[in-house]
């Protein structure tokens, strides 16, 4: 992933809100979220390094993760970070903090989000910090969570207005509505920008939380939400390189029992 927001426990309906985007070079072949043969997880998949970027169990386990901008930093040698979503999804909470702390050096550096949706974890592996998500919203893009990068802020701002216009009104989420906030392509003054080590010229195009180029953009986005019920609703659209919706799926995750 390259942006996510998080808005926990900020719906009286809807205690889980996530909206995600995935950023990535338009040539690396991808095959979009479905359920995998093996293991038993609901993700896209990275078909050079067979990782993915995101992904949820059956059972309602979630883990996501984004690359740290290091570029300087970047070394070829090392394995790819998708794995670790993969290797979150299938481990309890304790096993996946063992292993980040044991073997995060062996990753370039990221970010990971992971755990039963009502209990989010976050570890980030250049700070070596590891905590719980608390309740709020929170964005999390190619630095630390919580950072003030400017589409970090506008994203985050605007999905606390749209959460409170929903409940002022006990309206239902209308999920177009997020995926609007998802497709926002305005990018920043060159004032504004952050430095992360790359070019003024990429930092521009990666202002934006909805990035399209021709080489390089926002692939997917997935929308998941979480009842009151815990029945989980994602909704994960697709993009070609004019930034044009290739596909749209929509799946549900119903607690057993």
């Amino acid at each position: 992933m390259c942006i996510l927001f998080f808005a926990l426990n900020q719906h009286p309906d809807y205690p889980v809100i996530i909206c995600a985007n995935r950023d990535e070079f338009h040539q690396r072949p991808t095959r979009a979220m479905h359920f995998w043969d093996t293991p038993n997880i609901l993700a896209g998949k990275d078909l050079v390094a067979g990782g993915t970027w995101l992904g949820l169990t059956p059972q309602g386990r979630f883990s996501a993760l984004t690359n740290y901008r290091q570029p300087t930093e970047f070394d070829t040698t090392k394995k790819s970070r998708g794995e670790l979503v993969i290797q979150s999804l299938l481990k309890t909470d304790q096993e996946v903090n063992l292993l980040l702390n044991e073997n995060s050096t062996h990753y370039n550096g990221f970010n990971l989000v992971y755990g039963q949706l009502d209990n989010l974890h976050y570890f980030d592996s250049v700070n070596k910090q590891c905590k719980k998500l608390p309740s709020g919203v929170h964005s999390l893009c190619n630095g630390a969570l919580d950072d003030i990068w400017p589409k970090m802020a506008i994203g985050q701002n605007k999905l606390t207005s749209l959460i409170t216009k929903y409940a002022k009104n006990s309206s239902p989420i209308v999920s177009e509505e997020l995926f609007t906030l998802m497709k926002n392509s305005e990018q920043v003054n060159a004032a504004q920008l952050p430095n992360t080590g790359i070019s003024p010229q990429w930092e521009q195009l990666l202002s934006a939380i909805f990035i399209v180029s021709p080489e390089y953009g926002t692939r997917t986005t997935t929308i998941i939400m979480q009842n009151n019920y815990e029945e989980l609703t994602i909704e994960d659209r697709s993009y070609n390189a004019l930034g044009q919706c290739s596909l749209q799926q929509k799946f549900t995750i119903k607690p057993k029992g």
